[in-house]
C-alpha cells in the first residue's frame, strides 16, 4: 500500500477579503511527482506556501505522515505545538523561483549551513554529502564561488542541492524555471528529471507543460483557488489512463473536438493550460453543460468527467 507523505484536506486561505484557497484537498504519495499547473492568480504558490508553513491556513487540516500540522477546530485551522512544527519542517524542502541563496556565502556554505546549524549534523559528513550533490548537479568546480559568479541556472541547481542536503521526504518547487532563459531552463529540468527517475517525491508548481507531461505522475489544474481538474499526466505516446466516462463529454458539449480535451473525453489539464485562451472551452460553460457548479461540493467536485 502506498504511503501518504502529505495530506491536505479542506484547506482555506484568504488575504483580506480575497479568498485564495477554497477548500483544497490533496494527497501526495511517496515517490510521486505531482505537477500543479494553471493560470496566474489561481492559488498555486499560496498552496505551496501553506504546505511549507510560510503561510498559515485559515481552515482545514495539514499533515506530514503521522505529524498533524494543523487540524480543523471550530471552523478554524488549529496548529500543532512548536516542537511538532519543527519536526514537520524537517520533512520537506523548498526550491524558490528566485533562488534565495545567501549572496555573501560560498556555494558550499549555502548548502552545509542549515544541516549543520539546524539539524546539528557533523560538518565533515555534510561537506562530503554536499560535494556529492554538487557533482550530481554538474557544479563540482563551483564550491568556492559566491552566487553572483554563477548563472541563473547554476544558482537554481545550487538551491536544489541545498534543499536535498536536508534529506527531505518531499521536495516543493515554486516555478523553478520562471526566471530562466530556455537554455538555463533545460539545465534545471534535466536535474529534476533525474530526481524523478530516483523516485524523489516532488510537488512542482510549473508552467513547463512538456515537463509536466513527461515527468509528472499526476497533474493538478488549479484556478480560482480550487482544484478544477486532476488526474494522471497524459503521455503523448501512450493511451490516456483511467476509466472511460459513462457518457463521453463530446456528446454533452455543443462544441466540436477541442485541443483542450483528451482522447477519453475529459478536459486535459495540460492542454487546457497550454492552449490559447480563445481556443479554450470556458470552464463555466463545461460545468453549465454538465449541470455542475465548480464550487458547490468543495475542492474535489470539479471533475469534468461525469
Amino acid at each position: 500500500m502506498a504511503e501518504t507523505v502529505l495530506a491536505l484536506a479542506g484547506a482555506r486561505k484568504a488575504f483580506g477579503g480575497s479568498e485564495v484557497l477554497r477548500g483544497i484537498s490533496l494527497e501526495v504519495e511517496r515517490g510521486e511527482v505531482v505537477a500543479v499547473i494553471g493560470p496566474s492568480g489561481g492559488g498555486k504558490s499560496t498552496l505551496l506556501r501553506c504546505c511549507t508553513l510560510l503561510e498559515r491556513l485559515d481552515g482545514g487540516s495539514l499533515s506530514y505522515g503521522d505529524i498533524a500540522v494543523a487540524r480543523e477546530r471550530d471552523g478554524r485551522a488549529a496548529y500543532a505545538s512548536a516542537a511538532d512544527l519543527k519536526r514537520a519542517r524537517g520533512k520537506f524542502g523548498l526550491v524558490f523561483q528566485d533562488y534565495n541563496l545567501f549572496p555573501h556565502f560560498t556555494v558550499m556554505r549555502n548548502i552545509v549551513d542549515a544541516p549543520v546549524r539546524v539539524q546539528k549534523r557533523p560538518r565533515p559528513q555534510i561537506e562530503a554529502e554536499a560535494r556529492e550533490l554538487l557533482d550530481k548537479m554538474g557544479l563540482s568546480a563551483c564550491a568556492d564561488k559566491v552566487p553572483c559568479q554563477l548563472s541563473g541556472g547554476q544558482q537554481q541547481r545550487v538551491s536544489i542541492a541545498r534543499a536535498l542536503a536536508l534529506k527531505p521526504e518531499v521536495l516543493f518547487f515554486d516555478e523553478p524555471t520562471s526566471a530562466l532563459d530556455p537554455e538555463l531552463t533545460a539545465e534545471v529540468l534535466r536535474v529534476m528529471r533525474a530526481l524523478a527517475a530516483e523516485r524523489m517525491t516532488m510537488v512542482v508548481v510549473t508552467h513547463e507543460m512538456a515537463f509536466a507531461r513527461e515527468v509528472a505522475d499526476r497533474v493538478v489544474f488549479m484556478d480560482g483557488g480550487t482544484i478544477v481538474e486532476e488526474g494522471p499526466a497524459p503521455r503523448s505516446s501512450t493511451p490516456a489512463r483511467g476509466p472511460h466516462p459513462r457518457v463521453p463529454l463530446e456528446h454533452r458539449l455543443a462544441r466540436g473536438t477541442s485541443v483542450c480535451r483528451s482522447s477519453r473525453g475529459a478536459v486535459d489539464p495540460i492542454a487546457f493550460a497550454a492552449c490559447p485562451p480563445a481556443a479554450r472551452l470556458p470552464l463555466a460553460g463545461v460545468y453549465a453543460t454538465l449541470g455542475e457548479n465548480p464550487h458547490a461540493h468543495g475542492a474535489r467536485a470539479g471533475r469534468l468527467v461525469p
